[in-house]
């Protein structure tokens, strides 16, 4: 929106900022992260108000946690989402179709959280909203998603995967990069979801593989990066990065309010929305692949389920004492900050392996 300021510009004057990718991305973080500090206090204490008893805890969970965390409330990640939507959109270019494409995505997930969220506080159960209805709406929202970036993307990329480690190379994929795609947002999102178990274990690995993959798409965005690194040119992802910039402001607000002890939870409002956001992104900037590596303490917590799963269908037994996996951590004597902290460094260090793929060629 602000950057129709630009047009007053003579070149030389503040008019001018406005123009420059980099100035709009610092705009939407401290604009987001203000957002978060002023109505943060307001929607816990709202939250806390309407829903009382707060979010059902897990009776086979950990036992600390029946203790500890009920009455804590949901949905929190509604700061997150309006902070960042609202800052994307104060910031970002208006006639950008990447940016609309993952806002697309990050509010059709969110509702869908929001639902499963609100049967869950209103029935007092952890049943929530139907996984089957869940997955459908979330395999239509990234079908959408993928057609429209797949028309925004330039010929040679249209349909094809990009090759990390590779130069210039791309795998043909035809029809079938759809429902790839939609499984790489529709997986993100559930990913970030189950990781979504501990105050403050999921927020900060989105802000980082969030940051990471900014960092891509403004490169990705450059003509000149791109010759130097030898990677695909995707003219117009650059805009993204206001978008991660506006999601890095967001979460360090609501993990002020979510670090432990946390006073309110984020929910599959948030983790849904942004896990989802994450996956737009990888599709948006051609680097699906990267985001396994980025994101790859989301994928190793989905596995952990996977895992946890079919082997006891086969076998009657568990691999991990209780998944997702942070939970087996809790189970074998870690304490819940250990375990955060710990999951954040790994995080941290996935994030810079998946950023060293743009030199490795």
């Amino acid at each position: 929106m602000l950057y129709f300021l630009s047009q007053f510009s003579d070149g030389g004057d503040f008019y001018n900022l406005f123009r420059y990718i980099t100035f709009r991305s610092g705009g939407a973080f401290f604009t987001s992260l203000v957002l978060s500090f002023l109505f943060g206090p307001y929607l816990i204490k709202t939250l806390k108000r309407l829903q009382k008893k707060g979010q059902p805890i897990r009776d086979d969970g950990p036992e600390s946690h029946i203790i500890e965390k009920a009455g804590t409330p949901t949905m929190g990640g509604m700061l997150i989402l309006g902070t960042l939507t609202l800052s994307t959109v104060i910031w970002a270019r208006s006639d950008n179709g990447y940016v609309w494409v993952v806002l697309l995505v990050t509010v059709g997930f969110s509702i869908i959280g929001f639902i499963d969220d609100y049967l869950k506080v209103t029935q007092q159960t952890v049943a929530g909203f139907s996984s089957k209805a869940r997955l459908l709406l979330g395999f239509a929202i990234a079908l959408v998603a993928s057609i429209f970036t797949a028309r925004l993307h330039p010929d040679p990329l249209t349909q094809n995967l990009a090759l990390p480690f590779f130069k210039d190379t791309l795998l043909g994929l035809g029809y079938i990069y759809f429902p790839f795609a939609m499984i790489v947002i529709v997986g993100s999102a559930n990913a970030v979801n189950l990781t979504d178990g501990l105050d403050g274990l999921a927020i900060m690995p989105v802000m980082i593989a969030g940051a990471a993959l900014g960092a891509i798409a403004y490169v990705v965005g450059r003509t000149d990066f791109t010759q130097y690194l030898d990677v695909h040119y995707v003219a117009g992802t650059g805009e993204l990065l206001v978008f991660t910039s506006a999601l890095l402001g967001g979460g360090l607000g609501f993990l002020w309010y979510n670090a432990p002890p946390a006073a309110v939870f984020m929910g599959d409002t948030g983790s849904l929305a942004l896990g989802g956001a994450l996956g737009a992104i990888a599709v948006c900037i051609k680097h699906e692949i990267v985001l396994a590596i980025v994101g790859g303490l989301f994928v190793v917590e989905a596995l952990s389920v996977i895992i946890q799963v079919l082997y006891f269908k086969r076998t009657g037994k568990r691999v991990f004492l209780m998944a997702p996996i942070h939970h087996h951590f809790e189970k074998r004597g870690w304490s819940e900050p250990q375990i955060v902290i710990r999951f954040w460094i790994i995080s941290l260090v996935l994030a810079l392996v998946g950023l060293a793929t743009l030199k490795i060629r």
